[in-house]
């Protein structure tokens, strides 16, 4: 019999956690002639009471390990450190509101069974905001471009993975985890599956815009160069069409010497040019700082106590 790892990073969810770990526990049962099974939930907010709602569900159920961080530190982070305490052959990945279906998990173990590494779960109907599915869209575009992932392929945080590929990810100690990237440069054999998506029943979403813009530098500072290539090519047609202008510049004044030579085009051309150069340097100084912060071995994140089998 195989094993089963639930990863769950959980964020303000002292009243939803406890109903997606019944869940859980009603969706293995179904399952117990194939799979056991254990829940890692890692409290990525330990402000609130949520730490004490796991530790309460881990003391009534030995399948369960609860995992205390010192601080927010996003969710890949929390999902890194829950990679840490796996002990099966596969992992599941989902959230901890409720919105991602665990009574679907068998739908993504038999797919991942056919032989893949990877199954993400598709949804046809998204429940999210519409500020959320903004979001998830940009991240679906910069996955592509920045990181190369295949068009026809949904990313969602509703996944299930090999042992290997957990393992693999592991390996990662930059201060920076990003996920997506991490499954994407361990293996391409990947698929989708589809599954249902509920409505929110309590709370909000945890993801602010500005978390978002950090998500999304975070995915391509810290697994592409292409950005730099990007400020390459810029910086390369900023040069060709300075040329340009100067030549026509050069030319319309021996045609015709009475045309002054433009004081707000010049401007304008400074203004340009120098803001080009400072956001290009500003995108470097970005790939520096973080090569430093990694140097300094800044943690992905801090563990602050645990409960359950690891107690």
């Amino acid at each position: 019999m195989k094993k089963i790892s639930f990863v769950i990073p959980c964020y303000r969810s002292a009243l939803t956690i406890g109903k997606v770990v019944e869940e859980i526990k009603a969706s293995m049962s179904r399952l117990a002639d194939r799979y056991t099974y254990e829940v890692i939930l890692v409290n990525d907010f330990p402000a609130d009471d949520t730490f004490e709602v796991i530790r309460g569900v881990a003391k009534a159920d030995a399948h369960i390990i609860g995992v205390n961080l010192a601080r927010n530190f996003g969710q890949h982070a929390a999902l890194m450190a829950g990679f840490h305490y796996c002990s099966g052959d596969i992992t599941v990945c989902l959230d901890d509101d409720g919105q991602t279906p665990a009574d679907e998990v068998g739908r993504l173990l038999d797919k991942l069974e056919e032989g893949y590494d990877v199954v993400y779960a598709k949804y046809t109907h998204k429940q999210h905001s519409t500020f959320r599915n903004f979001g998830s869209k940009v991240n679906e575009l910069m996955t592509r471009f920045m990181l190369g992932k295949p068009k026809e392929l949904y990313i969602s945080s509703y996944f299930a993975a090999r042992k290997f590929v957990i393992d693999e990810m592991t390996k990662y100690r930059n201060s920076y985890p990003y996920v997506i990237g991490l499954v994407l440069r361990t293996t391409k054999n990947i698929t989708n599956v589809e599954v249902s998506h509920r409505e929110r029943e309590i709370g909000t979403s945890g993801y602010t815009l500005g978390k978002l813009f950090g998500l999304w530098f975070n995915g391509f500072t810290a697994f592409s160069i292409k950005p730099l290539r990007v400020a390459t090519a810029c910086g390369a047609f900023c040069a060709f069409a300075g040329f340009l202008y100067g030549i026509y510049t050069i030319i319309k004044k021996l045609i015709n010497p009475i045309v002054p030579i433009g004081w707000s085009s010049t401007m304008a051309a400074i203004m340009f040019i120098g803001g080009m150069m400072m956001l290009m340097l500003g995108l470097i100084g970005e790939y520096i700082g973080r090569i430093y912060i990694s140097l300094n071995d800044a943690p992905q994140y801090v563990v602050r106590e645990t409960t359950g089998k690891e107690e």
